[in-house]
């Protein structure tokens, strides 16, 4: 698996080519959107690391046309650090963000938690979980609607995931952002609803949530086969 770094600053690429390199990752750089995109499409890539503000196609736009076609891991590096700014980053497909400046020891961590989170996890069941018309397939990690294969993103699976385990459970935003991206993760817990809101408009984008519930001021869970 290769990281492929999207960034059209050469400081910011050789040194954190230099930082993945020496943790052992194998590195290729594109410094444009249009070459990123390409590149990145690749079966052998296991993390993106992509700036927004690059030439020839923007980032959050080449992390929208890579979502339609990759459930590649993407961790988005900016300049831009509004709470809108990530929040529409998460909304297009995002599974991760490093705001600049940043520690090239801090990307190269968050770079090999996405790797890791890419495997199936030891504490998974052996087989699925199905409820309704959802089925959960843990060492494939896929989700299946009505038996037809859901594309979703790495963080969106790791969402259903940490829900399916313990259907009709209460989640709080807390303990889905430990589970989902780890207890040291210092981002907006905010970033959950987006998350939430993309894999409800997976699972069944022309219906009101069945799947996926709110429990109104505590968090979320995921129904169980008498609420359907």
């Amino acid at each position: 698996m290769k990281i492929v770094v999207i960034e059209d600053d050469a400081v910011v690429s050789e040194t954190l080519t230099l930082y993945l390199e020496q943790a052992g990752l194998d590195v290729t750089v594109a410094e444009d959107g249009v070459t990123g995109l390409r590149i990145a499409a690749a079966p052998d890539v296991g993390v993106v690391v992509l700036d927004l503000m690059i030439p020839g196609m923007a980032g959050l736009e080449v992390c929208r046309r890579l979502r339609q076609s990759s459930t590649v891991p993407i961790l988005m590096l900016t300049a831009r650090a509004s709470e809108d700014d990530r929040l529409a980053g998460f909304d297009v497909g995002a599974d991760d963000y490093v705001p600049k400046p940043f520690s090239p020891r801090e990307v190269v961590a968050r770079v090999q938690a996405l790797l890791r989170r890419g495997g199936p996890s030891a504490t998974a069941p052996a087989t699925a979980t199905t409820i309704g018309e959802l089925e959960v397939d843990w060492w494939a990690r896929q989700a299946r609607m009505a038996g037809r294969a859901v594309a979703l993103t790495a963080t969106e699976f790791r969402l259903l995931a940490a829900l399916a385990r313990h259907p009709g459970r209460i989640f709080t935003r807390d303990e889905l952002v430990a589970r989902i991206f780890g207890p040291d993760y210092d981002g907006l817990d905010r970033t959950i609803d987006a998350h939430v809101t993309n894999l409800r408009r997976k699972l069944e984008p022309a219906t009101e949530p069945k799947y996926v519930l709110t429990a109104h001021g505590l968090g979320y869970r995921l129904a169980t086969p008498e609420d359907l």
